[in-house]
């Protein structure tokens, strides 16, 4: 089944505006869609494409980048012959020709063969022919050991398929364009058409944004069988944190292990000595970045003093650990269970969310702000002698040179306390808009903008 990502459009503006002049490095989580939009992409907008997976790559192939790399001639030449793919060069193309005239060489999981990521510098400076690499893991020392990345390289990152996306591949395309107006106009749905919403919302929050996921889900609207794929893809990753963490993979494990009992508790901010009495923040620092390296996590860091900026005062040692994926979240905090007993399908369905059970809504919610582009920052302060001075507002975004604060609320929420601490403690600070994000409609109320989960994404 073949999906509509926004990645695409990526690619194909890199395309015209490069001219050959860069390489894309894809990056992504395992299983995200990487290599089947590079294979999409290379057989609607080229003449011919090789695509060269590291991940099970012969032995013969690993000999030619061995041996003739030297020679780019003779390189090609071998190339083009194992694949039996003729390569059409950018040189010998008429400008009167379309660009889809030309060869693109996709490098599929690059990381496992990093001779092949030092190589493109010289083959983007010969010109001939376009190259996407795609991976994960990419900045692990032990992928980047020793050889010289290419200034050349231009990063996309891939994340699970968006809500947009979700709704497009169930066939929807009206209601994306609706939410938009409505989010710029500042007024609500209306209560029949925000209950339909929601309930789309739900099934996305439940399925999540993994393509093979959706396409089974679109095809048989089973949830079971959905979970099933996503147990396996939650055991992929078991696999490579066994695989590829190396020394610290116990460490790997145990974080991720522990992400759903901690996104369940009101205090996510991560406390060592729960996981280990003896951890210390640096002997798992290569832990949280492997998760975060393999976008498997989204780390959130405390931004301690947002007068000097997010990232300027962010205290590193002090993060939340958010899914990527709220389907895979959903398949994982029920791991032992059968999907028949995983309570978040009837909880999340029926409207019935507990507190703990809430942890869903802010971690979709810090999907779609990382899937957005934004870096994911929150604001902790303790005050034991005054509580009154104690807060914690779960994100901070930059719009332009505004900060703004955003809590995620369930739908019966009375309070926003920490947000309302917030916007007095740094009154004189340029602040943007502050945001509620919960399952209600669209309200602006003490001039803050209630804002409907499924909203997130325009943020």
């Amino acid at each position: 089944m073949v999906f509509h990502r926004k990645t695409y459009q990526k690619l194909l503006d890199w395309k015209k505006r490069s001219n050959g002049s860069t390489v894309i490095l894809l990056n992504g989580a395992r299983r995200v869609g990487k290599s089947f939009l590079c294979r999409q992409f290379g057989k609607n907008e080229y003449k011919s494409m090789i695509l060269i997976d590291f991940g099970n790559v012969s032995k013969e192939v690993k000999d030619i980048f061995e041996n003739d790399s030297a020679n780019l001639d003779m390189f090609f030449t071998k190339l083009s012959a194992f694949f039996n793919t003729p390569l059409y060069e950018r040189k010998k193309v008429s400008t009167e020709l379309s660009s889809k005239e030309l060869s693109l060489i996709i490098f599929d999981e690059v990381q496992l063969y990093p001779h092949a990521r030092q190589l493109l510098k010289y083959l983007v400076a010969d010109g001939r022919y376009d190259y996407i690499e795609t991976g994960s893991l990419l900045s692990l020392k032990q992928n980047i050991q020793d050889i010289l990345i290419p200034s050349e390289e231009e990063e996309i990152q891939m994340f699970p398929m968006d809500f947009e996306e979700f709704l497009r591949a169930m066939g929807n395309e009206t209601t994306i364009p609706l939410l938009e107006s409505c989010y710029e106009q500042k007024k609500p749905l209306g209560q029949a058409l925000h209950r339909k919403v929601m309930n789309d919302f739900r099934q996305y929050m439940l399925v999540g944004g993994m393509p093979q996921v959706v396409s089974e889900y679109v095809q048989y609207h089973d949830f079971a069988a959905a979970d099933k794929i996503k147990k396996q893809i939650l055991t992929l990753y078991r696999s490579d944190i066994a695989k590829f963490a190396g020394t610290y993979k116990n460490k790997v494990t145990a974080i991720f292990d522990a992400l759903p009992g901690y996104l369940s508790k009101k205090e996510k901010k991560y406390k060592l000595s729960s996981i280990d009495k003896d951890a210390r923040s640096r002997r798992y620092e290569d832990a949280f970045m492997w998760l975060n390296d393999g976008m498997i996590a989204n780390p959130c860091f405390n931004a301690t003093d947002p007068n000097v900026g997010l990232a300027l005062s962010s205290d590193f040692t002090t993060q939340k650990l958010y899914m990527a994926d709220t389907g895979l979240l959903v398949t994982h905090t029920f791991w032992d269970n059968d999907y028949s007993d995983n309570e978040l399908y009837r909880a999340i369905l029926l409207d019935k969310l507990s507190i703990n059970e809430g942890m869903l809504v802010e971690n979709i919610a810090s999907q779609m702000l990382r899937s957005k582009g934004h870096r994911l920052f929150f604001y902790s302060r303790s005050d034991n002698l005054n509580r009154k001075n104690s807060m914690e507002v779960d994100f901070l975004i930059t719009k332009g040179k505004k900060i703004c604060p955003i809590e995620v609320k369930s739908g019966s929420y009375r309070f926003h306390s920490s947000l309302d601490k917030f916007r007095h403690k740094f009154s004189k600070l340029k602040l943007g808009d502050s945001y509620i994000i919960y399952t209600k409609d669209f309200m602006i109320k003490d001039d803050i903008i209630h804002l409907p989960v499924y909203m997130t994404m325009f943020l």
